[in-house]
């Protein structure tokens, strides 16, 4: 039997999924501006940083890292949305891309443990109900030594910053599915993997992440 906070946890995933959904036909174009003035830049310095060998990619959404594969790596990537989830499929086929792709939730990943060398996400964990759970997947099906790679936004620490981003991010989160009031860096801490480095790319907000499970 599952507890309050289990419940709350799937209601809270079945409602963003539905959100996702939704916004799968018109995605891409509400992100177009960002992708083109730095999260494409962003995601394409991330996956440098990915060595040869079998990757997990969490939270795949429309498809929008799979053109920066690049050979030695066989990736499976993964999504809660099927909508989603059929828009990263298209793109994959249109590119030329070989990627396994599985309708799945960060939260229970359907692997077994230590089954990957590596593991990558690029705005995903803003959306993730309880994070600290997906993280904590994560480190499960990572193997020894393996690492993790996180692209995110986070809640900023200037003083005036921080309250606007805190004061909206209930409005925000019911428009669009994402928080942006987490300190992701931390929960990559609580669940049990070691930060390596983490570099901010826009000012303190959006930040890329290193973190290595023990070997």
């Amino acid at each position: 039997m599952k507890t309050a906070q289990g419940l709350a946890v799937d209601k809270a995933t079945e409602r963003i999924r539905r959100t996702y959904d939704r916004a799968s036909l018109w995605y891409d174009l509400q992100e177009w501006l960002p992708e083109r003035i730095a999260f494409r830049r962003w995601r394409r310095q991330l996956w440098t940083l990915v060595p040869d060998g079998r990757v997990l990619e969490v939270g795949v959404g429309t498809g929008r890292n799979i053109p920066c594969y690049h050979d030695g790596l066989e990736v499976t990537a993964i999504d809660f949305s099927p909508r989603m989830l059929r828009r990263a499929e298209t793109r994959a086929k249109r590119d030329g891309i070989n990627v396994s792709l599985a309708l799945m939730d960060a939260q229970a990943l359907d692997f077994q443990d230590s089954t990957f060398d590596s593991v990558v996400s690029t705005f995903v964990f803003c959306s993730v109900p309880d994070p600290i759970i997906g993280l904590q997947e994560i480190r499960r099906v990572l193997k020894p030594g393996g690492r993790v790679y996180l692209l995110e936004h986070v809640l900023s620490r200037a003083r005036v910053l921080r309250w606007f981003m805190q004061r909206i991010n209930g409005v925000w989160r019911a428009m669009s599915g994402a928080n942006i009031n987490r300190d992701t860096v931390a929960n990559v801490e609580q669940a049990g993997l070691r930060v390596v480095e983490v570099r901010d790319l826009a000012a303190d907000v959006v930040k890329l992440i290193l973190a290595k499970k023990a070997d």
